[in-house]
């Protein structure tokens, strides 16, 4: 909650400049749209102000072909074999018990700053709902006062409006006594009120007129707008630029609502309709029901209408189809912005993958990942081929944990922290809970026992400025390593994605780094898992804990066959128990079924 705070609040300081170029867009193109389109610019902009409170990210061209490509060819269970060759597993490895060792991290404290931005917020938010309500009963106690419509004169006018507008449901109007302009309110059931003066002063054409303009409140669904309206006062109650269009909003609503009755009347009718409105001037109410559509308004409102009514023309079939363009384009315009305004893609960061559609082959591996939000990705280097289930998760950057040692290793060797000669590093007496960790070390052990210490101690003697080095030439996830050296990679500051780890692994391979090949031979056999005649396994477990707690976890790694090399990387997240273990043993799950290779018996 903390964090949202101070995501809400920088959201507001882009959602007052997209109010402020909305309003310059329908200024300068006004005489391009007509009321109606100008009204429902409004819409987009109440789409806009949900975002925040969405789970909204990016969608690209390549997804969308996926995406349809998936609704093509329907997913099976489990995939066709890639290849046909084998790689015999010791017992152990295909039972998935690969070792892994994590040391738990505490959670951030949560911002004082965010928490009171947050706490006022929420203040706001209740003071709101609470004008809200108070109204809401107000309005409920003029209903309980109204009597149904008695006057037979404006009953008969009321069904020929009916029949006018085409409307087959007969909407209920009442009369009553506590309002001074006509209103309808009501979303699911909606209802007109219409002031008793008005009925004792019976005027048909002014009647005609109210009663029209309350009907086609309803026609355009108008209830659905006042309801968005309310909704962005509450949530938005601190933003002054949000009241604002809030305001122009209800006004926009109501000269495009002057503007359908007019298409109704004759040209010399006009006047008459402007003229009703000014009458309605001296019984305007002051205290409106935020629920609800009326015909009067604030004397600014109706000042605004008699201009639009008094300048009004029909639009021509080319002004609709210019302004139903002008509106696509702002729209699109504005979907391009949404993910800079969702606070849920502000904590979470995705990696921007450019690839062929045509490489990937999507598949459904949900049986595998039962009770884990996760995702599995592998690349074949021959066919130069994906395979992946869960897109999104696979491109969603998360903390690397162990498996940033396999990098680690690497640039300590690159520095010359340590050598493939020489990789001994002496225990510095400090006590850990497993026992292979309180012993001297080398890259191999440290390596297959994931010692926390020995890669802290590589990445302290090479420094801040030498890993911010090696991150960015290697392109590692984020690049971000934070002021704490010993556990940016934990639960914290660096993040990547599954493919990432992949393309990281591919790279690694064929040194497209650059790096000397005997760092390169030497970081590979400190992660080789199994080897035997038909090939090589290699891989790395990483577990995220935080408060005792495993949220996430990560199996990477790539098989090297005679033929064939696959790379692969698998990540499981839940509240509870998302193990490295259990990734690797999905991962061999998965790729025996894929027949990638098959357990020993």
């Amino acid at each position: 909650m903390a964090d949202f705070g101070i995501r809400f609040f920088l959201c507001n300081i882009l959602l007052c400049a997209i109010i402020a170029m909305l309003l310059m867009i329908k200024r300068t193109l006004r005489n391009h749209l007509t009321s109606r389109m100008q009204f429902h610019l409004w819409f987009l902009l109440s789409g806009l102000l949900a975002i925040p409170f969405l789970p909204v990210r990016p969608v690209r061209f390549s997804q969308i072909l996926l995406w349809i490509d998936k609704l093509k060819h329907a997913p099976s269970p489990h995939m066709d074999p890639l290849a046909k060759t084998e790689i015999r597993m010791n017992a152990s490895a295909a039972a998935g018990q690969i070792d892994d060792f994590v040391l738990s991290v505490s959670s951030k404290t949560p911002s004082m700053i965010g928490l009171t931005l947050s706490g006022i917020w929420l203040i706001g938010v209740f003071a709101m709902l609470l004008l809200v309500i108070k109204a809401g009963l107000r309005l409920n106690a003029v209903k309980k006062t109204a009597l149904p419509l008695q006057s037979r004169d404006v009953r008969v006018l009321y069904h020929h409006c009916l029949k006018e507008l085409k409307i087959k449901k007969n909407i209920p109007v009442y009369s009553t006594a506590f309002l001074k302009s006509p209103i309808i309110a009501g979303l699911f059931r909606p209802c007109i009120y219409v002031p008793i003066h008005l009925i004792s002063d019976f005027n048909a054409a002014d009647m005609r007129y109210m009663l029209l303009h309350e009907l086609q409140h309803y026609r355009h669904r108008d209830a659905i707008a006042g309801c968005l309206m309310n909704l962005s006062c509450v949530l938005y109650w601190f933003n002054p630029f949000v009241w604002y269009a809030i305001r122009e909003m209800r006004d926009d609503r109501e000269v495009a609502c002057d503007i359908s009755v007019l298409d109704l009347l004759n040209e010399n009718d006009y006047a008459d309709y402007g003229n009703t409105l000014i009458n309605f001037a001296q019984t305007v109410s002051l205290t409106p029901f935020p629920f609800v559509s009326e015909i009067s308004g604030t004397m600014k409102q109706l000042q605004k209408r008699i201009v639009h009514i008094s300048s009004y023309k029909k639009p021509s079939v080319w002004k609709k189809i210019k302004g139903t363009g002008i509106f696509a384009l702002i729209a699109l315009i504005l979907f391009a912005i949404t993910p800079l305004l969702s606070t849920h893609a502000a904590e979470q960061s995705y990696y921007k993958w450019n690839i062929s559609p045509e490489k990937i082959r999507l598949t459904d591996l949900s049986d595998y990942f039962r009770g884990y939000e996760g995702t599995f990705a592998l690349y074949d280097l021959e066919d130069d081929a994906w395979v992946i289930y869960n897109m999104d998760h696979a491109t969603l950057r998360t903390a690397p944990d162990s498996t940033y040692k396999i990098y680690s290793a690497l640039f300590g060797l690159e520095e010359g922290v340590i050598t493939p000669e020489d990789s001994f590093m002496a225990w510095n007496g400090t006590r850990y809970p497993f026992d292979t960790w309180n012993s001297d070390q080398d890259l191999h052990s440290a390596m297959q026992s994931s010692v926390n210490w020995y890669f802290q101690e590589t990445d302290r003697q090479l420094g801040a400025s030498a890993l911010r080095k090696y991150l960015k030439k290697t392109g590692y996830g984020n690049e971000h390593t934070g002021s704490d050296l010993s556990s940016f990679w934990m639960q914290s500051v660096l993040k990547i994605s599954p493919i990432e780890q992949v393309e990281l692994l591919t790279d690694l391979y064929r040194n497209h780094f650059g790096f000397i090949p005997e760092n390169i031979a030497a970081v590979k056999d400190s992660i080789r898992l199994f080897s035997s005649e038909a090939g090589n396994f290699y891989g790395k477990t990483g577990t995220g804990q935080i408060n005792k707690k495993d949220i996430s976890g990560w199996f990477i790694g790539y098989i090297e066959t005679a033929d064939r090399t696959c790379f692969f990387a698998t990540n499981i997240q839940a509240a509870e128990h998302a193990t490295g273990s259990k990734a690797s043993e999905i991962s061999l799950s998965i790729l025996s079924d894929m027949g990638i290779w098959t357990t020993a018996r």
